[in-house]
């Protein structure tokens, strides 16, 4: 049992991770400085983060044989993902550590289960209905302004997929005849103000550290840019940091959660709800990969081995990220390599992500712009545009 199992585990054992895509590949970047081993276990060949742990599982994740050698291989395992089969967690959970637990993932990765956590917690969410039968919609009440609306499915969207924009009964049932009929949530369509992130790690201890908010900025559903050092007021950000960081924390502990999170939080006439929970380090986050001493991956690391999480220690509290999207190497309608060298003299940081295939809304890397000390949060601004207009300009 889990309670048997040892509190600390030190360098140089190894490290388990479930997916490796860019966050899977940030946190062996992480492990490694740290003096860890990483095993990762994904089925693609051309995992970023599989291309450079010391282990790499390519295997499917019901495959038990494989999970049982990734068991004998490390000493914990976490994930970078929450579409990652609870039931998976579940087998790896009776004989090693997993952090965050198979029960907070199955909740995470089902927005139905999700929502309904939150409301039992008291946190608010917008309105929605559930949709798991052509029934359901026609039982939907006319007096409920739920239209126009976005059908989700419950499971395994992400970055956008999985979701089709209704303005009607009949739109939403074609919409729900296209997701094969699957379980699915209609969320009602906000006038967003602005949209923004919490990122929070948690030990085993309870120990709970939250980095500055990310404000984020979406296209298409996936998202463009985050910033630190908003253009808001002060008692905005106050008052909001008075009602979001206490929930946030809230969800943490309800889920039991160990390991580092976000929650997606949309603002809409001085109201707040949350979008979804994130069971994993989150795409906003990056930027403390370069604005803070200890990033989101370091207390992922120091989350799932025992240790005692670490201050962010904000070097830059003004600073952007750009994300890049394999959009970028299509832009002309021909694939062709975006010129990152003319970008040099701005001051943005690139990651790249090794992944070997551009595709439209895939997520190819990521740029930081970090504030300098005599620059405005509009300085910053408008720098991270001025990068996003060369790269799609030549």
């Amino acid at each position: 049992m889990q309670s048997k199992l040892k509190k600390v585990i030190h360098p140089p054992e190894f490290l388990g991770i479930l997916g490796g895509g860019q966050l899977g590949r940030f946190f062996t970047i992480a492990a490694q400085k740290m003096g860890y081993s990483v095993v990762v276990f994904d089925p693609d060949k051309q995992s970023p983060a599989g291309k450079i742990a010391e282990k790499h599982i390519c295997k499917p994740y019901n495959d038990l044989k494989a999970l049982d050698e990734l068991k004998a291989s490390c000493s914990a395992v976490t994930t970078e993902f929450e579409n990652v089969p609870a039931e998976t967690l579940k087998y790896l959970e009776k004989d090693i550590i997993v952090r965050p637990s198979s029960k907070a993932i199955s909740i995470a990765q089902n927005r139905i289960k999700e929502k309904d956590f939150l409301k039992k917690c008291g946190i608010p969410v917008g309105p929605y209905v559930v949709i798991n039968s052509i029934e359901s919609i026609k039982n939907i009440d006319e007096n409920l302004s739920i239209f126009p609306g976005i059908l989700k499915m419950a499971e395994f969207g992400y970055d956008g997929k999985g979701q089709i924009h209704v303005k009607n009964k009949t739109e939403l049932e074609a919409a729900f005849k296209t997701f094969n009929s699957v379980p699915c949530t209609l969320e009602q369509k906000l006038n967003l103000d602005c949209e923004f992130s919490v990122v929070l790690a948690r030990s085993v201890d309870g120990e709970e550290i939250v980095y500055p908010t990310f404000w984020n900025s979406h296209k298409s559903g996936i998202l463009e840019t985050s910033s630190i050092g908003p253009l808001r007021t002060e008692s905005l950000i106050a008052s909001l940091n008075r009602r979001f960081i206490p929930s946030t924390r809230t969800i943490a502990r309800e889920l039991n959660y160990i390991g580092v999170m976000a929650v997606e939080w949309f603002l809409v006439n001085d109201g707040y709800w949350v979008n979804e929970i994130a069971p994993r380090p989150h795409n906003s986050g990056h930027l403390s990969i370069d604005a803070c001493v200890y990033n989101q991956f370091d207390q992922q690391v120091l989350a799932l081995t025992g240790n005692d999480l670490k201050q962010p220690e904000v070097e830059f509290p003004k600073s952007a990220m750009l994300n890049i999207l394999g959009d970028l190497w299509f832009r002309d309608g021909a694939q062709k390599e975006p010129k990152f060298e003319m970008i040099a003299g701005l001051g943005g940081k690139l990651h790249l992500y090794g992944k070997t295939e551009p595709r439209i809304g895939r997520k190819m890397g990521h740029i930081t712009i970090l504030g300098l000390r005599e620059e405005s949060h509009e300085d910053v601004l408008d720098r991270c545009e001025s990068i996003r207009k060369i790269l799609w300009e030549n």
